[in-house]
C-alpha cells in the first residue's frame, strides 16, 4: 500500500494570513488522518512564513497516524527540534534561505560526509529518514553512503512535462526508483503531484512506499470539500 503524507503548510499560510487560529491548524490534521490520510507531513522554514516551530510540538501530541517532519538541516534550531519531537520520520531538504519552495535535491556525492554525520544524529533517535534527490541514478547512488532510510524523488519535472511527454519523463524516474530498491533504500515521492498525474506516476513506479503532497490536495479542497479531497487522492494510489 502506498501511503498519502498529507502536507498541511498551505493551511498555516491561510492561518497566518490573518493572524489569529483560522483555519485551526491542529483541528484540520486531526480532521485528515480521520477522513484517511496515513500521514501528516509538515516542513517548518526558519521565517516560520507558513508551519510555526510550536505547531509541531502540538501536532505531535495529537496525531496518531505517520509524522514527517520536512526542512533543511542546516539549520540547527531544525535539527533541535526534530531530535526533541522525535516524528516518525524526517525528510532532509536543500532549501536556501527564503526559498518559495523547494525545488532541488541534494548533491549527494559533493554533501555525502555532511549528510552521513546528520543522518546518524537522527537515526540515534531512532527516526526513519529520508532525503530529497533528483531522478538522478549518481545522486541515488551517492544516497545509498550517507546511510539514510529513503529517498524522496523529487517530482517537479515529472509533473510539469506530464502534459506533453509523459511517456518519456517517467522513464528516468523508474530507473531511479529501481536503483533506489537494489542499493535497499526505500522510495518515496513529492512535488506537484496531483489528481491528473498521480496514477500514471504510480503504476510506473512499483517501489514507491510514500507520496507526500501539500498544494495540490490543499487547492483541490476548496472545489471538492476536504474528505472527498483525501478520498479522491487515495483513489488514484489503489
Amino acid at each position: 500500500m502506498i501511503r498519502l503524507s498529507v502536507n498541511i503548510n498551505k493551511i498555516a499560510t491561510l492561518r497566518n494570513a490573518r493572524g489569529g487560529n483560522v483555519p485551526d491548524l491542529i483541528k484540520a490534521a486531526k480532521n485528515i488522518e480521520r477522513f484517511g490520510a496515513q500521514g501528516i507531513t509538515v516542513h517548518p522554514r526558519p521565517d516560520e512564513r507558513h508551519i510555526r516551530y510550536h505547531d509541531v510540538y502540538e501536532l505531535k501530541k495529537v496525531l496518531s497516524t505517520e509524522f514527517n517532519i520536512e526542512g533543511n538541516p542546516r539549520e540547527k534550531k531544525f535539527i533541535d527540534l526534530v531530535m526533541d519531537v522525535n516524528p516518525h520520520q524526517v525528510t532532509l531538504v536543500p532549501d536556501e534561505e527564503g526559498q518559495i519552495t523547494s525545488d532541488h535535491g541534494w548533491d549527494t556525492v559533493k554533501h555525502k560526509e555532511y549528510l552521513r554525520e546528520t543522518i546518524a544524529q537522527f537515526k540515534s533517535k531512532g527516526i526513519r529518514v529520508s532525503i530529497f534527490v533528483d531522478a538522478n541514478t549518481t545522486m541515488i547512488k551517492g544516497a545509498a553512503n550517507t546511510g539514510t532510510d529513503r529517498i524522496e524523488l523529487y517530482t517537479e519535472e515529472y509533473a510539469r512535462l506530464y502534459p506533453t511527454e509523459k511517456e518519456n519523463v517517467i522513464l528516468k524516474f523508474s530507473e531511479a526508483a529501481k536503483e533506489a530498491h537494489k542499493l535497499g533504500l526505500g522510495v518515496n515521492a513529492g512535488h506537484d503531484l496531483n489528481l491528473e498525474n498521480l496514477r500514471y506516476f504510480k503504476s510506473h513506479i512499483p517501489e514507491l512506499k510514500e507520496v507526500s503532497i501539500g498544494h495540490a490536495l490543499i487547492s483541490d479542497a476548496l472545489y471538492f470539500g476536504l474528505e472527498n479531497t483525501i478520498q479522491m487522492y487515495l483513489r488514484q494510489l489503489q
